[in-house]
């Protein structure tokens, strides 16, 4: 099954995607990388010489996600921001498979075609699950990670769709009321003029998108074979991912990784540039 609704709607999302890149805040770089799966555009910030670090956005998103964390992250980082296969950015609309070695092929080829024998990574959400794949089957690429919301460790919920299919009738109102109870109260705290270029942003997806669903869960052997450093941030409010049951299989599995857990935040969490650059910078004991 496509992962558009429609080859209009794949257009549309396109041109939005493509739209919204013209406003990338710092010098870049725009590339179509050649892999097995099809073309994959890379958006590339930094110095050429700054160690380098491969974003991977959630599902349903693009490199675009990325936007407000690029400027601070340019400063010290190489920064390669990947439109993940088979989701609403500029990519192949190829969709292979979660359960299979796939995924980590197609990474493979991007990392090898910018001739990187390995990098720290930065996932969110469904990124997070890429990011530990990867981790997991090509332990010797990933130096370090960054996690955001990662599924694939603790159960994922599915309650919030029926409150969105409930809610979302009820005008701007319920629109907003749904998008809360999907993502968090950290929408509320934005700009309105922020929060409508989200919330339009995520209507104009999912009118023409289909979200992945149901992401396999990595076994306990899977993350204690990662020895990495790791960083992983969820929200306590998060309405799409268990994110105790997250938190408590890496404190086990991975007494190593530095886990926090953000109270009253749901799936959406704030930029915290200090707090990451900490992690992503330092240098560790030999």
């Amino acid at each position: 099954m496509s992962a558009y609704r429609t080859d209009e709607g794949a257009r549309v999302l396109r041109e939005a995607q493509t739209r919204t890149l013209e406003h990338w805040p710092v010098p870049n770089e725009q590339q179509y990388v050649p892999t097995p799966e099809g073309d994959t555009f890379v958006v590339v910030s930094g110095r050429m010489d700054a160690p380098p670090l491969v974003l991977i956005h959630g599902s349903g998103s693009s490199s675009a996600h990325w936007m407000d964390r690029i400027p601070f992250l340019a400063e010290h980082f190489r920064v390669y921001a990947v439109d993940v296969i088979g989701e609403p950015g500029l990519s192949a609309a190829s969709r292979p498979p979660l359960a299979s070695d796939t995924y980590a092929r197609w990474l493979d080829a991007v990392l090898d075609h910018f001739e990187l024998a390995d990098a720290q990574f930065m996932g969110y959400s469904f990124g997070g699950w890429l990011t530990l794949d990867y981790a997991i089957r090509r332990p010797h690429r990933v130096s370090r990670m960054s996690l955001f919301c990662p599924m694939g460790v603790g159960k994922q919920k599915s309650g919030f769709l029926l409150a969105t299919i409930l809610l979302t009738p009820f005008g701007k109102w319920g629109q907003r009321k749904a998008l809360s109870r999907t993502l968090g109260s950290e929408l509320s705290r934005m700009p309105a003029d922020r929060f409508t270029a989200t919330s339009d942003q995520i209507r104009l997806v999912s009118k023409h998108f289909r979200y992945r669903t149901g992401f396999p869960i990595f076994t306990d052997e899977n993350l204690r074979g990662l020895t990495m450093p790791i960083q992983v941030v969820v929200g306590d409010e998060d309405a799409m991912v268990d994110s105790a049951e997250t938190a408590s299989r890496l404190t086990s599995a991975t007494p190593h990784a530095e886990v926090q857990v953000l109270p009253r935040i749901g799936h959406l969490l704030p930029s915290r540039p200090e707090h990451e650059l900490e992690f992503l910078t330092r240098e560790e004991q030999p």
